[in-house]
């Protein structure tokens, strides 16, 4: 391992132990805790040579009845030790556990929408799950190195106690142990890495192959779904397997290296004893303390797995929660008051990321308090990449949006995006009830708000219907519901919300004729009195707009009333003729 390397991994693992600073009591318990499991230790060790020497070869009666119960105590005192030790760092885990979680989620719910969509769901919910875990066992396996580490120095103390010259050449091999210790440790890293990375693929595959469950029913092919999940979990398993390989020999290798150590120690003791320099017990104690001082390597070998583990982990959470490594959302520092007077793009432009073509070029118009503004065009002009801009899930890259004479960025996002309300084609309920979805983001609320909201978006009599009333929960993302009904949740949530700026993205165009005019009647209420910006496919909801701004290639070509769109807009005129056309032959026939 490099120098470069070394430095790396030691402030990967600074920044995990930071987390464990709040609980800096309880770790110090479990020190204490782990300082008395390394004494007991060792006193349990050293009891050997007087067991031995006093009671079975001496017949000393005052001794057989001392020393039991002090050998008892000394493992009282160890496994309590060793109890709380763990329990203490354990818990100290956990809650570093949930911390973590906590700043993770919420550092990815504060980042921009182009996050989301450069970064696949499942990958996300696996740095959440599967990373984070690994990090929760980084300072219990650091705890648990220093007590192997204590407890190999009280155990190497009382060996040299018993016979220094003897515990040199057993101690000497002990810097062989360093080989597995580092070698191994290594190996396991990388492979701990992979094996992360394979578990965010599989969440991914999992998490895309249930959300689109019923268009894999509708093509038959569960067989070939099935077919690469299989594929995926064996690359995962394969990993696991190179994983148990490295974890497995390791402990063969060590034991490897004490057996040479013990080899070496029963030959030259065994002639200390046959000569008559050396007591048996004092041998036995030597070779108790020796056999328990290559335990600890062995577990601070463990130990080591755990804490690579936990870097392997730690480097795919630090990515995201590194101050310089993604931008969260910038706030401004003005509250919006909720009054809109004026909305103005001034020469707005705005691209994609690896996108050549704009998606917005050179934009620019006024919305006054009170219109309705339609926008219309072909698909992929720019429409919903504009109003998108509004509520700043996306920022452009030159020009500027103004409201109410502030520029947009100078407001706060939340203070922004509370006053204006979204309803589009995709409709997103919460696996929650009905009541929660219609009153999300408005916290706790009387019913009669929500009845109202709801008789409003005519949601009401359809609700009454459900088996529990407003209390149903309608599954995720509301698939207990038909689309109407979703479309009509969505248009109570943002009459609840009563936003002075409304913006409606294509509304109705996934519904049906029945459905599309119940739809639009609650519509029609959300938009009373109130600031609108519509996303039109269908031209039949927006003739009656103030305004019609027409789209086409991220430029607005023409704007005006229906009427004068007519007469002057060859691309309006086309729209229209594609729309009406039919209808019109029909009607005259």
């Amino acid at each position: 391992m490099n120098s470069i390397d070394y430095k790396e991994n030691l402030q990967l693992l600074k920044r995990c132990l930071k987390y464990f600073l709040p609980y800096k009591w309880r770790i110090l318990f479990a020190m204490l805790s782990m300082g008395i499991v390394a004494l007991a230790t060792g006193a349990s060790a050293y009891l050997v040579k007087p067991a031995l020497d006093d009671i079975f070869i001496n017949k000393d009666m005052e001794a057989l009845y001392f020393l039991p119960p002090v050998f008892v105590g000394v493992i009282i005192f160890k496994g309590l030790g060793r109890f709380f030790q763990n329990y203490l760092m354990q818990s100290c885990g956990l809650r570093v556990l949930e911390n973590l979680r906590n700043e993770l989620f919420t550092k990815m719910s504060m980042l921009p929408l182009k996050f989301f969509e450069e970064n696949q769901v499942g990958m996300l919910m696996s740095r959440i799950i599967y990373d984070v875990m690994a990090i929760r066992s980084s300072m219990p396996a650091v705890i648990m190195i220093l007590r192997q580490f204590l407890t190999m120095i009280i155990l190497i103390g009382v060996v040299f106690y018993q016979d220094a010259y003897l515990a040199t050449w057993a101690v000497l091999v002990l810097p062989l142990a360093l080989f597995p210790f580092i070698y191994f440790g290594r190996k396991l890293r990388k492979l701990s890495r992979k094996n992360q990375v394979k578990l965010a693929d599989i969440s991914v595959f999992l998490q895309e192959s249930f959300s689109g469950i019923r268009v894999i029913k509708a093509f038959a092919n569960e067989p070939a779904e099935q077919a690469r999940f299989a594929q995926e979990n064996g690359r995962l398993n394969r990993i696991y397997l190179r994983e148990v390989i490295f974890n497995e020999l390791s402990s063969p290798v060590m034991e490897l290296v004490g057996a040479v150590g013990m080899g070496l120690v029963i030959l030259y003791g065994g002639i200390q004893v046959i000569e008559g320099h050396s007591t048996p017990g004092t041998f036995f104690s030597f070779m108790a303390g020796l056999l328990m001082l290559y335990d600890p390597i062995k577990k601070m070998n463990d130990s080591n797995k755990d804490i690579q583990r936990a870097m392997a982990g730690a480097e795919r959470v630090f990515e995201i929660l590194r101050p310089d490594a993604i931008e969260v959302e910038q706030d401004g520092d003005i509250e919006f008051q909720g009054e809109l007077e004026e909305l103005k793009f001034e020469d707005v432009t705005f691209s994609y990321p690896d996108c050549e073509t704009p998606a917005l070029d050179g934009v620019s118009f006024t919305v006054k308090a009170g219109e309705t503004v339609a926008i219309v065009g072909p698909s992929g002009s720019g429409k919903t990449t504009l109003v998108n801009l509004i509520p700043r899930f996306y920022l452009p890259q030159k020009g500027k949006i103004v409201f109410n004479g502030h520029d947009l960025d100078d407001y706060t996002l939340q203070s922004l995006r509370l006053n204006i309300g979204l309803v589009s084609q995709d409709t997103f309920l919460f696996n929650v009830n009905v009541a929660e979805n219609i009153s999300y983001g408005k916290g706790e609320l009387e019913m009669k708000s929500v009845e109202e909201a709801a008789k409003a978006a005519y949601a009401h009599d359809f609700i009454l219907k459900l088996p529990h009333g407003y209390d149903t929960v309608i599954g995720e993302r509301g698939v207990k519901l038909s689309g109407g009904q979703k479309q009509r949740l969505t248009i109570a949530r943002a009459l609840l919300k009563n936003p002075p700026l409304l913006i409606l993205d294509e509304a109705t165009s996934a519904l049906d004729t029945y459905a599309e005019r119940i739809v639009q009647q609650a519509l029609d209420n959300l938009m009373k009195d109130r600031t609108s910006l519509v996303i039109a496919h269908r031209l039949s909801t927006v003739i009656g707009a103030d305004r019609i701004l027409v789209m086409e290639k991220g430029k607005i070509v023409d704007h005006g009333s229906h009427a004068q769109l007519l007469e002057s807009c060859a691309l309006y005129q086309q729209l229209y003729s594609m729309q009406f056309q039919d209808h019109h032959e029909k009607a005259a026939s």
